[in-house]
């Protein structure tokens, strides 16, 4: 999936001037790759800038927001199934405000769909959840598109010592370990 998404941004790159609908049509499509948000973002502050990638992302994130609204509400049944699931992690009586969702947006492990059915829960009709959607894409879309344009501003020199510092990182954060064999834990003592 990874080689899918480097080839489509690069695609997006020699767009020329169907760059940017490209770009923000790859919003759309994000969700049938399984690629984050922040990822296309990102690729949004290289290929574009920090002002182009922000104002191309907000459209393309408020885009894939207003679509999954329209989808959730022709499907009650999974509307149903996806309420219940969020009631099981976030809880019964946990309602968040427009801003608190601006905010749980920047986490990159929550995920960007399930923010929006609180967005849908907590808004009076279309109009209401288009607003607030937007609204909390802003500052999304500002802060890993500036990343994105940071990162494009590197030298490769900075680019090669930033990920030889992450390799130790890399190390010590790996998943550890122990594997004992069953004959090695119960000794038999014959």
């Amino acid at each position: 999936m990874e080689l899918l998404g480097n080839y489509l941004l690069t695609i997006i790159g020699t767009g020329g001037l169907f760059a940017p609908i490209l770009f923000i049509s790859f919003h759309l499509l994000r969700p049938l790759f399984f690629l984050p948000v922040v990822f296309i973002c990102v690729s949004g502050g290289v290929l574009f800038g920090a002002v182009a990638g922000t104002v191309y992302s907000l459209i393309g994130i408020t885009l894939s927001s207003v679509i999954f609204y329209g989808i959730i509400r022709r499907m009650p049944k999974t509307f149903n199934r996806l309420t219940n699931m969020k009631q099981k992690i976030i809880g019964k009586h946990s309602d968040f405000t427009t801003s608190q969702i601006a905010v749980l947006r920047l986490v990159p492990f929550i995920h960007f769909h399930l923010l929006s059915l609180c967005l849908i829960q907590i808004t009076e009709g279309f109009k209401d959840y288009a607003k607030s959607s937007l609204l909390s894409n802003i500052p999304l879309a500002f802060v890993y598109t500036s990343i994105g344009q940071w990162i494009a501003s590197l030298s490769p020199l900075y680019i090669s010592i930033f990920l030889v510092a992450l390799l130790p990182l890399i190390y010590l954060l790996r998943k550890k370990e122990i594997i004992i064999k069953w004959q090695d834990f119960f000794q038999v003592s014959t």
